[in-house]
């Protein structure tokens, strides 16, 4: 095959994946073959509820040898999930069909088949329930990685939070220089072999305004040390800078990529800036994984007004490398 198939789980079966699916192929040419893992039977229920019409060509996952797979079709790996209705209420009921989907996948891209992988979206609350934050420690823990890292891609600004999906009151105790320096040097590592370049990155304070009136300030005995050491590597890493100006337009066209504490200190404003214009890869697993940046979102379930741009991007990406 020349150019290696992009592995698609669908994930979470009542979410607005497959509607931003359709519209990705319908109106968007690639020249990676895509994959959908997904059931046959939602399939054509989303279809039909959706008014889109597709072929689907059923392909054998354990003999790729014998399929036919191109881009004229919908190529699907059919895991069976029973639902009478197109869409209905998330619950634990899609658990066994979504792990089902992504042992598939994994298995695939450990024989090499490709490298390429997309995984939709997946309720937390439902799937992983409390043990995995998400899909990045999910995926770290399934592959055996040491090392990983959340990048928000943009082409004109990424972000990365040192920790992901944790609740505030634990964020301080987590933050760690060895924390800093592992995302750092992921982060360094992509740009270099994606982009060739070495990254230019602002390391976001944890306290409003790199302050605090307790004793221990973290910014003072864990950021500033952390960063001097990386600097003086050879990193191109600069800060801590207060978040509330960070993502002024005159300060964040200077940098590549803002590493933030937590989540939301650097996802609120960076989808505020950039909306759907981003996708999510996991640093520092052995293939690339990319997940459209958005989640189920149940209330616009079988509308047909979701945006499909962020899978269309995370397709395009996979298809350049």
């Amino acid at each position: 095959m020349k150019n290696k198939p992009v592995i698609i789980v669908h994930g979470e079966p009542n979410s607005i994946f497959l509607e931003i699916f359709f519209k990705t192929i319908k109106y968007n040419k690639f020249k990676s073959p895509l994959i959908l893992i997904s059931s046959l039977k939602i399939l054509k229920l989303q279809m039909k509820k959706l008014n889109f019409k597709i072929n689907i060509n059923t392909i054998d996952h354990k003999n790729f040898k014998k399929n036919i797979i191109d881009n004229n079709s919908i190529n699907l790996i059919n895991v069976n999930y029973n639902q009478k209705n197109a869409f209905e209420k998330i619950s634990g009921k899609s658990n066994s069909f979504i792990k089902n989907s992504f042992n598939i996948a994994l298995n695939i891209l450990q024989q090499g088949i490709s490298h390429k992988f997309i995984n939709g979206p997946i309720s937390k609350k439902s799937f992983l329930k409390k043990n995995y934050l998400g899909i990045t420690e999910y995926l770290t823990k399934k592959t055996n990685s040491k090392k990983t890292a959340m990048l928000i891609y943009n082409k004109n600004l990424s972000v990365c939070p040192i920790t992901t999906h944790l609740p505030l009151k634990m964020v301080s105790k987590k933050i760690t220089k060895d924390l800093i320096y592992e995302k750092v040097y992921l982060i360094n590592n992509f740009y270099k072999k994606y982009k060739k370049i070495k990254p230019k990155i602002g390391i976001l304070g944890l306290n409003p305004h790199c302050e605090s009136i307790h004793e221990y300030n973290e910014d003072e005995k864990i950021l500033k040390p952390a960063i001097k050491n990386l600097f003086n590597l050879g990193y191109k890493v600069y800060g801590p800078f207060s978040a509330d100006t960070f993502f002024l337009k005159d300060n964040r066209k200077k940098f590549d990529v803002a590493i933030g504490m937590y989540h939301d200190q650097v996802l609120t404003p960076f989808k505020t800036i950039f909306e759907y214009d981003a996708i999510n890869i996991t640093l520092g697993l052995p293939f690339t994984r990319i997940s459209p940046d958005h989640g189920p979102n149940e209330s616009m379930l079988g509308k047909n007004i979701s945006n499909p741009q962020s899978l269309v991007k995370a397709i395009n990406f996979l298809d350049k490398n």
